[in-house]
């Protein structure tokens, strides 16, 4: 049976966990002057990214190469969907050159959910599927957080945790909310109620998940703060007046923080605009962890791929100095 990463949505604690710790070993691996280890070597992974990106297709495909695996990175402008073909007939094409993992990123909900069930060969990696989930980003998230509270002994379960700014069209918030909810931690939801309508929360289905909106309410004793941001490209819409009266309102900043959540720490997806959902002193400041997320990228990539296409144990391999 061939196994998917498609959404957070359904995973236990368990499996969570079971990413993490796989990141874990793989954070030394991007520490060493020869950052490779032989595990996918002679695997074949195809990034199909239908949609731009920096930071994720980088760090897949430099976790692909660290794991000494062949990548292969296309995009929409270079496929024959430029021609008219459509989505199934891209991955069932590439599926006929034997590849072990597509990482899929697309504009449309279900794109990978839809490639995974068309194909019967090849793993499927949900990069980023229209405002749906963005698995890979939480998990991420997560081992920041992992690493953080590590320091003071302090689990990642049992939290109270914050999401701040365009919730509604936001897939690494629906990854990462389904992923606090597995792990038990309390979730708040705040922004405008454009961007945090109230049924937003009823579709979690638990009582774990709150709406707040008022930003000094909703950053009350939290423990940590995810600003989001703004998804002007997928707002159809005029969600709130103006992006200066959104960050008159809801801009994150060190003396809110100072305020209603002192000992809080902060994380931000990227890119980020500075000014509008987080302020350039909380961006660079102590208790911000944006740039370890980004560290943390290619660990929880090389983690993915790993437990997807895997043909070593990583404790019995060594590197290739």
């Amino acid at each position: 049976m061939v196994d998917h990463l498609l959404g957070i949505e359904g995973l236990s604690k368990t499996e969570i966990h079971r990413y993490l710790d796989a990141a874990h070993s793989f954070v030394e691996v991007s520490e060493r002057d020869i950052k490779k280890v032989p595990t996918l070597r002679g695997k074949t992974i195809i990034h199909v990214f239908f949609e731009p990106s920096t930071r994720t297709l980088s760090s897949f495909d430099i976790a692909g190469k660290r794991l000494s695996a062949d990548t292969i990175n296309i995009s929409a402008s270079s496929s024959s969907v430029k021609k008219g073909e459509t989505l199934l007939d891209t991955v069932r094409t590439l599926e006929s050159m034997n590849p072990d993992v597509l990482v899929i990123r697309h504009s449309e909900s279900g794109a990978a959910h839809f490639a995974a069930r068309n194909l019967t060969r090849s793993s499927v990696v949900n990069a980023g599927d229209g405002a749906h989930e963005h698995p890979t980003q939480a998990l991420l998230d997560l081992l920041t957080l992992r690493q953080h509270f590590a320091s003071s002994k302090r689990p990642i379960e049992g939290l109270r945790i914050g999401f701040v700014g365009d919730v509604r069209h936001s897939r690494v918030a629906r990854s990462n909310i389904w992923a606090h909810i597995a792990l038990g931690n309390e979730v708040r939801l705040i922004g405008p109620p454009t961007l945090v309508p109230m049924d937003f929360a009823r579709a979690f289905n638990s009582p774990l998940v709150n709406v707040v909106h008022d930003l000094r309410e909703g950053l009350r004793d939290l423990d940590v703060v995810v600003c989001l941001r703004m998804q002007l490209e997928r707002q159809s819409e005029h969600f709130v007046p103006n992006l200066d009266e959104y960050s008159k309102e809801f801009c994150v900043s060190e003396r809110l923080l100072r305020e209603f959540a002192p000992s809080s720490v902060v994380l931000h997806p990227g890119p980020m605009n500075r000014g509008t959902e987080i302020s350039g002193e909380v961006a660079d400041g102590p208790r911000s962890l944006i740039h370890r997320q980004v560290n943390n990228g290619v660990a929880v990539r090389m983690a993915v791929l790993y437990l997807l296409a895997r043909t070593l144990d990583p404790r019995e391999e060594g590197s290739e100095r």
